[in-house]
């Protein structure tokens, strides 16, 4: 750990300033206006077409630019390379929708002192599971953006050869059952998630054209039984880092028992060292969790594989997934 200067902590107070000129950016459609105007305008034009005021709309174009999230020239305005991939809805790293994610815990974050003080969330998880429709929806498909952003990487590192069926539990909209179809022809797929975002997942795979091959399943992985030695592999893709290790252990035994022996688990999540304080990043997305899960954390690779071997998996070693997501994948046999 590299301990921070005087200046540096300053920056940090300041940090979050950036972070809302980005939600700002995205929530007035800044990027994609700039890239439905061939890429680049000018104040006054853009303003107008946006319908906002050419001061206000100043202030936040120059605070992009000061982020590095826009270029400019004269009084011209532009997308950057990386804007044009991540930041324009439909680009093709698209990361418009995984953003509101970290937008609607932003608020969250401002309460940090009360998780210290009580170590209970501070936004109950049924709100963005279900309680809260429009929530939960901004949710799943926040998701879905982030799986698209990283499945892409993923889905070529699953060594599925021989494999014909397959269970996807905590699935999400199910995005990654979308790529993994695709990549893989002949494999059906369960995906199993809680009935507002199972909902979701219907509607998108549909939308696929991929549901004779997808089934969306309503369910809890917390307690789901599964047809015993049905499938072939099972994927767990960001969901753990929200259960405590008794129910990680419990959901790891349940998804064995699926599993045809010599079966294998695939396992994507943010992970740490054994100090739990490294990456840097893995660190704190173990707070963001733990703001609106009840056991929200982020284990360290080291323990995910004790609690496989415990559920009777072999497992492999863990390896990082290409960027933009500082996430890793640990696959393990079933023995």
């Amino acid at each position: 750990m590299q301990e921070k200067s005087v200046s540096e902590i300053v920056d940090l107070a300041s940090a979050f300033y950036g972070s809302a000129v980005l939600f700002a950016a995205l929530d007035l459609g800044v990027f994609q206006a700039l890239a439905e105007a061939g890429g680049s305008s000018n104040l006054s034009a853009l303003a107008e077409e946006m319908g906002v005021s050419p001061r206000g709309l100043r202030l936040l174009l120059d605070a992009c630019v000061a982020e590095g999230l826009l270029g400019k020239q004269e009084e011209t305005y532009f997308n950057t390379a990386a804007g044009k991939l991540a930041l324009v809805p439909g680009g093709p790293a698209d990361l418009s929708k995984a953003i509101r994610y970290n937008q609607d815990v932003y608020p969250l974050w401002g309460r940090l002192s009360q998780l210290a003080r009580t170590g209970e969330p501070v936004e109950p998880p049924q709100v963005h599971l279900g309680e809260d429709p429009e929530r939960t929806r901004r949710f799943a498909l926040s998701m879905r953006g982030r799986a698209l952003a990283i499945g892409r990487g993923v889905v070529p590192m699953l060594d599925l050869e021989g494999c014909t069926r397959l269970l996807d539990l905590a699935g999400g909209p199910g995005t990654y059952a979308e790529l993994i179809a695709q990549a893989n022809p002949g494999l059906s797929v369960v995906t199993v998630d809680v009935p507002a975002v199972s909902a979701v997942a219907q509607e998108c795979v549909a939308q696929a054209g991929l549901s004779a091959r997808i089934e969306c399943r309503a369910g809890d992985y917390h307690t789901d039984e599964y047809e015993a030695e049905a499938y072939d592999a099972v994927t767990i893709f960001g969901a753990l880092h929200q259960e405590s290790p008794e129910q990680i252990r419990d959901i790891l035994s349940r998804a064995a028992r699926a599993l045809k022996k010599d079966g294998r688990i695939f396992i994507l999540d943010m992970m740490t060292d054994r100090t739990h304080t490294a990456p840097p990043f893995s660190a704190l997305f173990a707070v963001n969790m733990a703001l609106t899960t009840q056991n929200g954390w982020v284990f360290s690779d080291e323990e995910l594989k004790g609690w496989l071997a415990e559920a009777g998996f072999e497992p492999g070693d863990a390896h990082p997934v290409p960027p933009p997501m500082p996430h890793w994948i640990l696959s393990a046999r079933k023995a």
